[in-house]
Formats: structure tokens, sequence, C-alpha cells
């Protein structure tokens, strides 16, 4: 039997130091105490971390006076293999342009316009089957929870998934503008298609058929996609709307810095509260890897080759010590 229980902060500098291998049985493997891979999933089990937790850590890093957006988006966390697994279901993937099965994380991020840098402030774990939310539920409930912590951005960020008509009434609700892409086959006007329109390049005034006067802009990227940027703002500028398209992008290396440094698609526990744990845990990790990054100038990759490089050197010295 163990001597010793697992931690959260363990578990949680075990998810920053390891790049290969996530589960409770590796850290049960490198473990500074006595740990046996049972006792680890059955604190992964027993423990009961909640997203606003991730707020208690992250309402450090930012500034509530300074110029904000909040940026929201989603994404799966991949279970291909691991259909026994609760909370996963069938959904679309963006980055595999498929339906997949997974765990759907939707996430809302702080991003500061004066350094330019994203904090994740809160989360939500789509599993309809359990809570009975849709994914724009979950995002309508962060949106409240955040002007309830006093956040006042200077817009909200998000992709065509989250332009339905009740989120964006939701967003002027809280006295909030909005900037998203919307589809060609969106109706303004008299019942005219998006993608028909002649938008000149310093953007067109439409009435968005449900919610009332938009401006719409129209982007054409390097592989001919067509993007109609639109936003709620009064007097936009072309410029300003595609600044703060591309901080959006900041959500997407967020998603990216989890997964391949983080672990948190990676746990093959078989409950709902350990994967919920278990991703609470990962993001915490980033939050940890944030701090060093801010510390020491050193990128998430960087501090991941500099545990891989110090183990690799001593491995390379006993080899040539002893031949």
């Amino acid at each position: 039997m163990s001597q010793f229980k697992c931690t959260k902060e363990l578990y949680r500098a075990f998810l920053q130091a390891s790049s290969v291998r996530y589960s409770g049985l590796a850290l049960s493997e490198v473990s500074p105490t006595e740990l046996s891979h049972d006792s680890i999933s059955r604190w992964l089990r027993s423990k009961n971390f909640r997203p606003r937790e991730v707020w208690e850590i992250s309402q450090n890093y930012i500034d509530k006076k300074s110029p904000c957006l909040l940026i929201a988006d989603d994404t799966v966390l991949t279970k291909t293999h691991s259909k026994k697994i609760e909370l996963v279901n069938y959904q679309y993937s963006g980055n595999q342009h498929d339906v997949i099965a997974g765990i759907g994380l939707i996430n809302l991020l702080w991003y500061g316009l004066g350094e330019e840098s994203s904090v994740p402030i809160d989360y939500r774990i789509y599993d309809k089957n359990t809570d009975g939310k849709t994914k724009n539920s979950h995002f309508c409930d962060m949106l409240s929870l955040a002007k309830a912590r006093g956040l006042t951005p200077e817009a909200v960020v998000i992709d065509a998934w989250y332009s339905s008509l009740k989120n964006l009434k939701a967003i002027r609700d809280h006295g909030w503008s909005w900037i998203t892409c919307l589809r060609k086959n969106r109706k303004v006007n008299r019942d005219v298609s998006l993608g028909s329109l002649v938008i000149p390049e310093e953007g067109l005034r439409v009435h968005l058929r449900g919610y009332g006067w938009v401006t719409v802009f129209k982007f054409v990227a390097k592989n001919s996609r067509i993007d109609y940027v639109t936003t709620n703002r009064e007097n936009p500028t072309r410029e300003q709307v595609k600044h703060t398209m591309e901080a959006r992008w900041s959500i997407e290396v967020y998603h990216r810095e989890l997964k391949q440094t983080c672990g948190i698609e990676r746990c093959q526990a078989r409950t709902g509260r350990a994967q919920r744990n278990h991703i609470f845990i990962a993001i915490s990790a980033w939050l940890q890897k944030y701090q060093s990054r801010l510390k020491h100038k050193i990128s998430f990759y960087q501090q991941d080759w500099s545990i891989i490089k110090n183990s690799i050197a001593t491995h390379l010295k006993l080899i040539l010590d002893h031949p």
C-alpha cells in the first residue's frame, strides 16, 4: 500500500514536466514519494475541481481596468480509441474536419490589448446528456459570469459557430460589442444573402435580419476563402476589425499548447469526474507555465525541452563515463 497520497500540486507538476506519457502509471514511476497507480486513479476520481478555480488563479494575471477582448471558442479533446470513457460524444472537430469521438471543451480567454497576451478565465465541458446544455448555453453562462466578475471588454470575439441571433443579442444585452464571421447565406436587409452583396473596402452597413444594424467587411484569404467579418461596433474601421480578428488566433494557440505541452487530452480514466479533474489540472498546469513564460521569457516548448535536455545530458554523460 502507498505511504503517500497524490496531490494537486504533484499531478500538476507531472503534467507540466511530461511530454510523452500522462497516465497514473507513468506518474507512479517517477513520483518522489511512494505512489501506486491505483491510488492515483482513486485520487483523481475523488476530487471535485471546478471551473471557478481557474478564475481564482487567472485573475492574478489580468488588469480589469486595461483594454481587453473576450475570446470564446471550443475544441475537441480526441478520444478516438476510448469510446467507453464518460463525457465522450461524437462531434465535429475543426482541426480534423470530421466528426470524431471526443470531449467538447468550450473556453473563454481574456486578451489584453496592451500586452497582446491571453489568459484563460473560464471553461465548460460539453456533455448535453449530463446537464442538458448546448455549447451556446455554456457560452452565454460564461459571458454572464464574466460580467458579474467586473470585466468590461471592448468586444467579444467569436467564430461563426457562436454567431446565432440569441448569442449576439446576449452580448448586446451586456452592453458589449461583438465581432464575428457570418456565413455567406445569412440574411440581411430585405431577405438578401450576405454573399450576394457588393461590399466596398471600407465596409457596408446592413440590417441583419432579426437583430438590427451592423457593419460587414469582406476579407479574401490567400487560399481564396472569403470571410464576412461583421460587428455591431459604431463606425468601425477595416484595420480595427482586422486587428481584432487576428487576436482571435490566440485561442487556437492556447488549445494547441494545452494539448501538446499539458497533456489535456491524454487522460484515459473512464469516469467523467476523473476526466473533469484532469482537464482542470491541465489548465492550471498551463497557467503555471504561463507564469514561467512571463518570469523567464521562455516559451512552453522551451520549458519542455529544458526538462528533456537535462535528462538527455545526464544519460549521455553516463554513456561516456561508462562506455
